[in-house]
């Protein structure tokens, strides 16, 4: 297969396979230390069940890079290949690094969380941590607004945004596994088009990780995500969201910015409304009700799995209007 698909779709398979041989280990694992999901008032389960999303999908992330770098120094490839692949690891390898640091800040907090139950200000502060340290690295939204302040502001706030937003997705059986997996192949497919290959192989290789996971998460649960699992996923989207040039002078479509905001539109539309919900009604935002989008659709007459996929293909038709920008 030619470059770069070959490329796109080595990535996707392989933290696929990763993942899926991976996730039953991790179940076993947390089972044996502890770390379950018990049943509750607001839960559906009636047994408890593995939180082993999140190390089973960072698993699959660092292999899967740790592959894709051992990759480019294989005969396999031709010259032509070669000399690409490396020039965009030249380029891209601080913003790489930074990318998978982040990743096990976001998910270390969220296994913590997992573990002892942080109160919603202590995960906040870690939240606030890791954005910032992923702004101080370069990594950061301009949006055209020539201050340094305004970029490290705006970037934060993203990161913390879509962190939260898929942890409160995380509400029905494969909502935010399914939902991930369908932003980073938007954002793989948007960087593809601009040529950025290294930053789309990355989108392909996370959506890879979230579609290897995902069997075991849906439509029946054997494995939850866990807020190591949605925060990782969250963190992931939020970055894969800001790593593409949406403007340069080879693409002048200022609309183009816009793109993260068709692709994520579902995720951040149920954060504000259910946020609203509970402000209006005077309960703290962070806690926990049923008025997600998908506990509405399922209030209307929905199976849990058909609200699921409802969300599935809105965010998929909304995302892939991103790509006429």
């Amino acid at each position: 297969m030619r470059f770069p698909e070959g490329i796109y779709f080595g990535s996707f398979l392989l933290a696929t396979l990763i993942a899926a041989t991976v996730t039953p280990i991790w179940r076993r694992v947390c089972l044996r230390l502890g770390l379950v999901d018990d049943p509750g008032p607001r839960k559906i389960h009636t047994a408890s069940v593995p939180l082993a999303g999140g190390p089973a999908l960072f698993t699959a992330l660092l292999l899967s890079a740790a592959f894709c770098a051992l990759a480019i120094a294989s005969p396999a490839l031709d010259d032509s290949t070669l000399e690409r692949l490396r020039y965009g690891f030249a380029h891209r390898s601080g913003q790489l690094i930074v990318f998978l640091s982040g990743a096990l800040a976001m998910f270390s907090l969220g296994l913590l969380d997992d573990r002892y139950e942080f109160s919603p200000g202590i995960k906040f502060f870690g939240q606030v941590v890791v954005g910032f340290l992923v702004a101080a690295s370069g990594i950061r939204i301009t949006l055209f607004v020539p201050s340094i302040v305004f970029s490290y502001v705006v970037t934060i706030f993203w990161i913390i945004t879509l962190v939260n937003a898929f942890n409160f997705m995380d509400n029905m059986n494969g909502l935010c596994t399914g939902s991930a997996a369908i932003a980073a192949a938007l954002f793989g497919c948007s960087a593809s088009m601009r040529g950025e290959y290294l930053v789309a192989g990355l989108a392909f290789l996370c959506c890879g990780a979230f579609c290897g996971f995902l069997p075991w998460n849906f439509p029946r649960a054997t494995a939850f995500l866990g807020d190591s699992g949605s925060h990782l996923a969250g963190y992931l989207v939020a970055v894969l969201a800001i790593l593409p040039r949406y403007y340069s002078a080879k693409y002048p479509h200022t609309l183009a910015v816009l793109t993260p905001l068709f692709v994520l539109a579902v995720p951040l539309f149920d954060l504000a409304s259910v946020v609203w919900i509970r402000w209006s009604s005077g309960q703290p935002f962070y806690i926990g009700d049923n008025n997600h989008l998908s506990h509405r659709l399922v209030r209307r007459g929905l199976t849990p799995p058909t609200a699921v996929a409802l969300i599935w293909l809105i965010a998929l038709l909304i995302g892939s209007l991103s790509l006429l920008l």
